[in-house]
């Protein structure tokens, strides 16, 4: 394997289709404000090409690639991520704040008794080596963490860099030799696996998310959401409040206990903005606010306010944005 200064490795999510997960371009774009971006794709043999390309495409200037079983259990893909850490030796490992890429992170930096840094919402270099930025307290401060010693594992969450690294026309592409650590795992039994097909983005990761909370009153209501979400081409989400009421299943709750989302564009519809939901969503680049109570706490954190009865405001939105189609 040839010599990069500074390299960053990169572990890329794989979709069970074979796609690299969104979250791609954002991390080797993170690397590449560290260093060089090292990626590493650990999939079946037969659906990891097109994850090799998009690698490559957003920027990596190498891509390592493993053949791993798909299927739940995390040691594989860790015993990948270690043995591509052993020969790169990486200045950083990022990794996406999925479900997942927690799992793998935390699994890793046990092994190889390295720093973990969680939940990052950008990563900087200074001249005592690699930082990750927090954001804590439901956004009410920005942290800093760094270890006193080796390499930092990060992951990142989804949305929060907008660094992009140039595409690497002559990125190699080299095969990584894995030896399976025997590490012991829990095995379970998949009584079922569900796939919900949608035509819209993924919350978490989504560059616009369209909330709505209990101003709406009932599910049918919640149709307002959807209707500004097809206009806007955005993920749909929700307020505790809303999940706990029925009008929406809880895989789209924004906050504390659901998803930690940060957009470019974040609306919310009749939210009130308690702390636990601002902690999921106020990273957001820009936040529109729709409430009829001016005294509202989303307003303290919205860009833009409309003081309004949603029931008027949303579709007369809708109806704009549909005329500016035409």
């Amino acid at each position: 394997m040839p010599h990069y200064e500074s390299p960053i490795l990169v572990l890329i999510d794989v979709t069970p289709s074979g796609a690299a997960a969104p979250s791609t371009a954002q991390l080797i774009g993170a690397a590449a404000q560290l260093g060089t971006p090292v990626a590493l794709v650990a999939a079946p043999a037969d659906s990891a090409k097109d994850a090799v390309d998009s690698a490559v495409a957003a920027g990596a200037q190498l891509v390592l690639t493993t053949d791993v079983d798909d299927g739940p259990i995390a040691v594989p893909i860790v015993d990948a991520m270690q043995a591509a850490y052993r020969t790169v030796q990486p200045d950083a490992v990022l990794i996406s704040n999925s479900i997942a890429g927690r799992d793998v992170a935390g699994r890793l930096a046990v092994r190889e008794h390295l720093a973990l840094s969680v939940d990052a919402v950008d990563v900087a270099r200074d001249d005592e080596g690699i930082v990750a930025h927090h954001s804590v307290y439901g956004g009410a401060y920005l942290t800093h963490s760094a270890p006193t010693f080796g390499t930092p594992v990060i992951t990142v969450r989804q949305g929060t860099i907008d660094t992009r690294a140039k595409s690497a026309p002559e990125a190699r592409v080299e095969k990584l030799t894995v030896e399976p650590s025997g590490a012991a795992v829990a095995v379970g039994t998949v009584v079922e696996a569900l796939q919900i097909a949608s035509s819209r983005p993924e919350l978490r990761g989504a560059r616009v998310v369209v909330s709505g909370g209990r101003g709406l009153g009932s599910k049918e209501n919640f149709s307002l959401v959807e209707d500004l979400a097809d206009e806007l081409n955005a993920a749909i989400g929700a307020s505790r409040a809303a999940v706990d009421a029925g009008f929406i299943p809880f895989p789209h709750q924004v906050g504390q206990t659901g998803v930690s989302v940060s957009p470019q564009l974040y609306v919310a519809i009749g939210i009130s903005g308690a702390i636990q939901h601002r902690a999921g969503m106020q990273t957001a680049k820009t936040i529109v606010a729709i409430n009829k109570d001016p005294g509202s706490p989303i307003f303290d954190v919205a860009d833009f306010g409309i003081v309004g009865d949603l029931f008027t405001v949303v579709p007369q939105v809708v109806d704009a944005l549909r005329g500016r189609k035409k």
